[in-house]
């Protein structure tokens, strides 16, 4: 697919909850990647351009880089189980997020500064892994930016 005249890419959404992302292929085009509910990675979702662009519906949300960051580790920690240091530091954002929710109260600058940064780390961590194993949608690149 041709990206649209004035399109920025790369360009971040969420579409009912879910984190999407749309990049230039080599050849000039463009495609979509979703993150997997099923193990975090990227599965092509070219069929959501188009609505996504044209944002038809109410669930559908643009994105900035920091956003998306933050979207896809919080939807990766809430649908994700595991071992290893990315799955400690999704423990660590649980018990700061889940204190301040017991103390019914927002998360203080602090505690948003120490999310923010958890979550930007482990995006970066995630990323590496998959690129390793050869996911084509894997970008740690994205939350690198963002440091």
């Amino acid at each position: 697919m041709t990206p649209a005249p004035g399109l920025v890419l790369p360009a971040y959404a969420r579409y009912y909850g879910t984190p999407v992302k749309m990049v230039e292929t080599p050849d000039g085009g463009m495609c979509a990647w979703r993150v997997s509910i099923d193990n975090g990675g990227w599965e092509k979702a070219n069929e959501l351009i188009d609505e996504i662009l044209f944002a038809r519906e109410e669930e559908i949300f643009t994105l900035s880089p920091e956003e998306f960051v933050q979207a896809v580790e919080s939807y990766r920690a809430y649908y994700l189980s595991g071992r290893g240091p990315i799955f400690a530091l999704y423990e660590t954002v649980k018990a700061i997020t889940d204190a301040a929710e017991r103390e019914r109260r927002y998360l203080d600058d602090r505690e948003r500064a120490l999310v923010r940064g958890i979550r930007r780390k482990t995006f970066v961590m995630f990323e590496e892994q998959l690129r390793q194993q050869g996911d084509p949608g894997a970008d740690p690149s994205v939350g690198k930016a963002d440091s």
